[in-house]
C-alpha cells in the first residue's frame, strides 16, 4: 500500500491558510475537519472556505465531515472542492445512502468510526469504500493523545481487505506513527506533529519514512 500523509489543516493558522498550504507542499492529501457543534462540541468551517482554498491548493482534499446528518451536505462539498468525503458510522444517516450518493457525486466514499464504535460496522460496505477512518482520539478536538488500543480495529479490516486505504487520525507524530503503520494503516493524519514543527513540509517526510520502517 502507497503511504500517505494528510495533514489537517485543524492545527494550522487559519488567519493565512494560502501561506498554510504552500507550507505542507508535498502533502498526499489536505485533512479538513468539519464539525458542526452537535455531533461533536466544536465547530470549524464550511463548504465556503473548503470551495476558496481549493483555488490556491491542487493537493487532493481529503474532507472529514463529523456532523449530525451528512447526506445533507455532501454535495456541498462535492461542489466546494472535496476529493474524498468521510463521513461517520454514528451519524444520523443512513450509511448505504450517504456512500451511494457519494459516489453518484464522482467522489470516493469514506467511513469513520470513533475510539468506542465496533470496527465491524463498516465491513459491510467495504466494496464500495475508497477508504476507513479508525480514529485514535475522540474526535472534537486536535492535539490529542494517540490510542494504542484501537490498533486491533486496522488489523482486522487489512485482514479482510488488503486494498483499501486506511487512514488514522489523532496524536500522529513521528513514534505512533509506526505503531499504526505496524497495525496496517496507511494514511495517516498528522495536525500539531507538522504544522508546529519548524520545517512542515520535512516532518512529511520522516513521518512518511517512519511508516515505512
Amino acid at each position: 500500500m502507497d503511504i500517505k500523509v494528510s495533514p489537517s489543516i485543524l492545527a494550522s493558522d487559519y488567519a493565512n491558510l494560502q501561506s498554510e498550504l504552500q507550507r505542507i507542499s508535498n502533502s498526499d492529501l489536505i485533512h479538513i475537519d468539519v464539525m458542526d457543534g452537535h455531533f461533536v462540541p466544536n465547530i470549524t468551517l464550511g463548504a465556503p472556505i473548503v470551495k476558496a482554498i481549493k483555488r490556491v491548493c491542487d493537493i487532493p482534499f481529503d474532507v472529514h465531515l463529523m456532523i449530525s446528518n451528512p447526506i445533507d451536505y455532501v454535495e456541498d462539498f462535492a461542489s466546494a472542492g472535496a476529493d474524498i468525503i468521510c463521513f461517520h458510522t454514528e451519524s444520523n444517516s443512513d450509511i448505504e445512502k450517504t456512500v451511494d450518493k457519494i459516489i453518484s457525486l464522482g467522489k470516493k466514499p469514506a467511513l469513520a468510526v470513533k475510539p468506542k464504535t465496533d470496527v465491524d460496522v463498516v465491513i459491510p460496505f467495504l466494496d464500495k469504500l475508497s477508504m476507513v477512518l479508525v480514529m485514535t482520539v475522540e474526535p472534537g478536538f486536535g492535539g490529542q493523545s494517540f490510542m494504542e488500543e484501537v490498533m486491533p480495529k486496522i488489523e482486522k479490516i487489512r485482514s479482510i481487505n488488503s486494498e483499501i486505504d486506511i487512514e488514522v487520525d489523532g496524536g500522529i507524530n513521528e513514534e505512533t506513527v509506526k505503531i499504526a503503520a505496524k497495525a496496517g494503516a496507511n494514511v495517516f493524519v498528522a495536525g500539531s506533529a507538522v504544522f508546529k514543527s519548524e520545517n512542515p513540509n520535512e516532518m512529511i517526510e520522516t513521518l512518511r519514512d517512519n511508516a515505512n520502517i
